[in-house]
């Protein structure tokens, strides 16, 4: 089962978060502060953190920026008092992939935290299904049916990278970094590009999935 890092300075919350995943069966593991979180993930390693925000030595605005700095995957879940929506612009500039606002309802937990595990399975994958549609990474093509496409690079790890997490939303400078690198020099207008190319490429195919526009984050794909 899943090893689940609990991030808060308030004990009482890491208990009541790792009694209720404790009963379905996931192995946990705690941190009072952000520096002894990044600590475990760095050297320990899990499959999954929860964090605060407002924790000492290392709050989880930074935590979350040091983890994405060397981990792209680990699925990341914000929970937090601060529940306005420019906080959660923040998260998920900084790399967050879920968002709870405290009080929260522990079972409401339990499944974005097996949906956000299942999601990260999925990327673990050579191979996305896009309802018939298949994105085979071993060999760059896509299949569709008894048709096999193949698409410029970019937009193939472009399509797959939204394809891998259906639902999470990118902002253009995360899908810059994960598919043109860090040290890409051209602006967010190339992320704008692709994705109409993609639309216009996939434009009868809006049957299986959708590429939105997520206003003033950035993209998303849904599976139909």
């Amino acid at each position: 089962m899943a090893k689940i890092l609990i991030a808060d300075d308030d004990a009482r919350i890491r208990e009541l978060i790792a009694l209720f995943l404790r009963n379905e069966g996931f192995e946990l593991v705690e941190a009072k502060d952000g520096t002894e979180a990044l600590s475990i993930v760095e050297n320990d390693g899990v499959d999954m953190v929860i964090l605060d925000i407002m924790m000492p030595h290392l709050d989880g605005w930074e935590l979350c920026r040091e983890i994405r700095s060397f981990d792209s995957n680990i699925p990341l879940l914000m929970v937090t008092a601060k529940g306005e929506s420019a906080q959660k612009v923040k998260g998920f500039r900084l790399g967050t992939d879920d968002y709870l606002t405290k009080p929260f309802d522990p079972i409401e937990l339990v499944m974005r935290v097996k949906a956000l595990l299942k999601r990260y399975q999925i990327v673990s994958s050579q191979n996305v299904q896009l309802g018939g549609i298949v994105l085979d990474r071993l060999n760059y093509q896509v299949k569709r049916g008894e048709e096999t496409l193949n698409l410029p690079l970019k937009e193939f790890e472009l399509l797959f990278k939204l394809a891998s997490y259906p639902g999470q939303t990118f902002t253009r400078e995360q899908l810059i970094t994960h598919v043109w690198g860090k040290n890409y020099e051209g602006g967010d207008r190339t992320v704008d590009v692709h994705i109409k190319r993609l639309r216009e490429r996939f434009a009868n195919d809006t049957q299986h999935f959708q590429i939105e526009t997520v206003r003033s984050l950035g993209y998303r794909l849904v599976i139909l």
